[in-house]
């Protein structure tokens, strides 16, 4: 990085270098020509399911497989026309299940393709983030703490290397790994940092020839998927014996066996939806694209289920409810004196001032910004066309102390080439520091430390009397009530290298305050999701008072709340009402998650690093910020691509709009199919020996079921969507008073068919062409009538809806005016005058559910 001053405390980059000095690793046109000859850094997917195989799929589901046996049935008997109808059914809901199953796979591959890993490669002498997928043989390739391995790596470079390799041994205890080690594919790196060459790629990696056993493992089915399995058993087990009594009650009423038994197959399969599943995983599926359509990306179907349940976020700070674009606001030298820095971002130019007046940085200011730079693995970049503003290259906080010296006036890339780094202790989680040595030019050796104040400003670390370490410890409580996250930095210049994991006697060089603003939505975010029922909490590893002024800010804490620190033990056990936790070590993450399961709560966590991921795992859902690790976001289950969490309420918005369909569905295809059998049932009753026949039970069920079903599943969010507090999650797919809606329509449903078919047998009418019409037109006059509420004037409808109610109620018209679908149905022509009785009476069910529903 090279650097021009451009007045006191001012500086222009030109360029970046990344640490330490690099090779130049391929140039962009030798990777792209390799990138051609072997292929992309990717595992061949699983094989799809070619057409054959969709459709065998949904032939052999049991409920297709009863129609199939009515259809040999009516085939023996003979009865062509109930054969045809029969038949074109299974022909249609085939068509239909294979159509969704192809966009539900397109969309779920579209999300793959936007929750590709990245990696960092040196290409042209310069660090970029590119796909995973292009990297090449011979690629220079950093690693840092939250990294997965993008490809099988032989180590050229490494600082306190471990490595997770449990993906590929199942050991679960981290492998130290040293320079001149290989670093396999889809291991990920605990602690350290390091840069290798790439060795293999693709399949030929030792992940890629693992995944190739694997790659045609199906998929568990989703929590939701099972219930409405079991549901779907439930319903089948309670439909077949019904539909054994209607055969029994026809046989004993002189019916053919072979006629009621055809009737009783057919009553099983009209009765239960058995597109349900289809139409669940493209609402899924499709919903999930929706998500990521806002910037949201689901990983996994089931997180959209998941999310509509969701009572607690316990949220991380940085780049959440920050704008992560983290700048020192605040400097304290070993001299106490106290500066102001401004600046944008990462943007280098800004200016120091000392008592609100502009100055030029004084040397201890310097040396205080040159030990930050040098204590420091991240690089900048500057703008591109892609990318406007300048941007980070590794840790956000350790690119701030990256521009906090530009601002001082201190070369970047100068510095770093006049002081290179000869050892390094890494960041330590437990430690809360950083060691660095550096060989200067008389061949002497400087050491800098930088951490947490509580952690630097100690004896033996640092030589300093107890009044100058009390001066400086007040002097970061100050800061850190301002709400900056605050770091002490210490070195010493000594003649030998000494161990980096055990400093010692090194003279402080004073304090940073480093902030990240709030978003500006930020202060309403706790406000949005309490009224949707859900609690924020704030969880981090900030000091107390940090946390507390951040939270205040939030409106999530005031004086007198409690507030949890991790110092003082199991956070876990906290006061049910804490909503704000502080010095929060990883491993108290899955205590605090715990402790709130514990209490009923199903619980969403953001984050964004590798000690994240274990808390994401244990989550009910595990929410990832798309610009962090790459560990963090494989354990998540939602991908938040601008690392904004009001984005989170947006998709949970979305998570509830897309069960209420379900459950709209649900309502719909169960209320028609109590309809058709309580018609069956006690038609006979009511002097109407067979109320319909096989083939007009099917057509029914086609036209309901199908194009119309689907299109309920488009329906928009209703009102107070996100005000409503959420369902629990162990309420059955049933539960909340559905059950009893589908019995009630229902009972409407039957109770105009029966009415109806009656009165045209008192009139000497086509009483059972009547009960068909009837019966068709209120079904699918109740889909019109449960569909969702909209806000007065809004413009968001679901236009297919009425479209497909349109359509079918045209087709089911034409079953008794056309006559080639008379001959195939069964059905007598209806005179003018009875279609309009039916229309009316028909509408009954519908419009008397959606009054009940403005009155309620």
């Amino acid at each position: 990085m090279r650097v021009s001053n451009g007045g006191p405390g001012t500086v222009t980059i030109t360029a970046t270098s990344p640490i330490p000095p690099p090779a130049a690793g391929l140039t962009s046109t030798r990777a792209a020509a390799k990138l051609r000859a072997e292929g992309p850094n990717t595992v061949a997917p699983p094989r799809r399911r070619g057409p054959a195989g969709r459709v065998l799929r949904q032939l052999t589901d049991p409920l297709v497989a009863l129609l199939l046996a009515a259809a040999v049935v009516t085939t023996l008997l003979r009865d062509y026309p109930d054969t045809a109808v029969i038949v074109l059914v299974v022909l249609i809901n085939t068509a239909i299940g294979v159509v969704q199953e192809i966009r539900a796979d397109r969309a779920v591959a579209a999300l793959d393709r936007l929750a590709a890993p990245t990696a960092r490669v040196v290409r042209d002498g310069r660090d970029l983030v590119l796909p995973a997928a292009e990297l090449v043989r011979d690629d220079l390739v950093r690693l840092e703490a939250g990294d997965v391995v993008p490809a099988d790596l032989r180590l050229t470079d490494a600082a306190r290397l471990s490595l997770d390799e449990s993906a590929l041994t199942g050991e679960s205890v981290p492998v130290g790994r040293s320079a001149g080690e290989e670093a396999s594919a889809g291991t990920v790196v605990t602690t350290g940092r390091a840069t290798g060459t790439v060795l293999r790629t693709g399949a030929s990696s030792a992940l890629g020839r693992i995944s190739a056993l694997v790659a045609a493992t199906r998929p568990a089915p989703t929590p939701l998927q099972r219930r409405l399995a079991s549901l779907g058993r439930v319903l089948g087990l309670t439909v077949v014996v019904l539909s054994a009594l209607v055969f029994a009650l026809g046989v004993l009423d002189g019916r053919p066996v072979a006629q009621m038994a055809v009737t009783a197959v057919s009553l099983v399969v009209a009765a239960v939806p058995e597109s349900l599943p289809a139409v669940v995983t493209l609402a899924l599926a499709l919903g999930a694209r929706r998500m990521a359509g806002s910037r949201a990306i689901p990983r996994r179907l089931h997180a959209v289920e998941t999310l509509g349940s969701v009572t607690v976020i316990a949220s991380d700070k940085t780049g959440t409810l920050t704008e992560g674009r983290m700048a020192v606001q605040q400097a304290v030298t070993a001299g106490r004196a106290r500066y102001a820095v401004t600046g944008t971002g990462y943007a280098p130019d800004g200016e120091v001032r000392h008592r609100d007046e502009p100055v030029g940085a004084p040397d201890e200011l310097r040396r205080l910004a040159r030990a930050g730079l040098l204590c420091n693995d991240a690089t900048l970049t500057p703008p591109t066309d892609d990318r406007p503003e300048w941007s980070a290259i590794g840790d956000p906080l350790e690119a701030a102390l990256v521009a906090f010296a530009a601002r001082c006036g201190v070369d970047p890339e100068t510095t770093r080439d006049a002081w290179p780094r000869v050892a390094e202790h890494p960041f330590d989680q437990e430690l809360r520091r950083m060691t660095t040595v550096h060989r200067r030019g008389d061949g002497r050796y400087l050491v800098v430390c930088k951490g947490a104040p509580e952690n630097v400003l100690t004896t033996p670390l640092t030589d300093a009397d107890a009044e100058e370490l009390a001066e400086l410890t007040e002097s970061a409580r100050r800061l850190a009530g301002e709400g900056l996250r605050v770091l002490a930095v210490a070195s010493a210049v000594v003649d030998t290298p000494p161990d980096p994991a055990r400093p010692t006697d090194l003279r402080p060089l004073g304090l940073v305050g480093v902030g990240d603003p709030l978003r500006v939505q930020a202060p309403g975010i706790a406000a949005g999701f309490e009224e949707a029922g859900i609690r924020l909490v704030l969880i981090t590893g900030d000091h107390p008072a940090t946390a507390a002024a951040i939270g205040g800010r939030l409106g999530l804490w005031t004086d007198g709340d409690p507030l949890a620190n991790g110092d003082d033990g199991d956070p876990g056990r906290a006061h049910p009402d804490t909503r704000v936790y502080a010095r929060t070590q990883p491993e108290q993450k899955l205590d605090i998650i715990a402790g709130l399961q514990s209490r009923g709560h199903v619980v969403a966590m953001t984050g964004d690093g590798v000690n994240d991921a274990p808390a994401l795992r244990r989550a009910d859902i595990g929410v990832a910020m798309g610009g962090g690790t790459e560990v963090a976001r494989q354990a998540a289950d939602l991908v938040l691509v601008d690392d904004d969490l009001t984005t989170v309420a947006t998709a949970i918005g979305e998570g509830r709009r897309i069960y209420d369909n379900i459950r709209r569905f649900l309502r719909y295809a169960l209320a028609g199919g109590v309809a058709e059998i309580a018609v069956m049932l006690l038609g006979p009753l009511l002097g109407l020996p067979v109320p319909l026949l096989p083939a007009q039970i099917l057509w029914i069920n086609l036209l309901t079921h199908g194009v119309p079903g689907v299109a309920l599943g488009a329906e928009p969010a209703e009102p107070g969507t996100l005000r409503r507090h959420p369902r629990s999650p162990q309420e059955s797919v049933l539960g909340g008073g559905l059950g009893r809606d589908v019995l009630v329509t229902g009972a409407l449903i039957a109770a105009a068919a029966l009415g109806a078919g009656v009165a045209a047998a008192y009139a000497d009418r086509p009483w059972q062409s009547v009960v068909f019409v009837v019966l068709g037109l209120s079904q699918l006059g109740v889909a019109l009538a449960v569909r969702a509420t909209r806000s007065p004037g809004s413009s968001d409808r679901n236009r297919a809806l009425p479209l497909a109610v349109a359509v079918s109620a045209a087709l089911q018209v034409a079953g008794v005016l056309l006559p080639p679908l008379r001959d195939l149905l069964g059905t007598a022509p209806l005179a003018l005058p009875d279609l309009l009785g039916c229309a009316v009476v028909g509408v009954l069910p519908g419009l008397l559910l959606r009054l009940t529903r403005r009155s309620g």
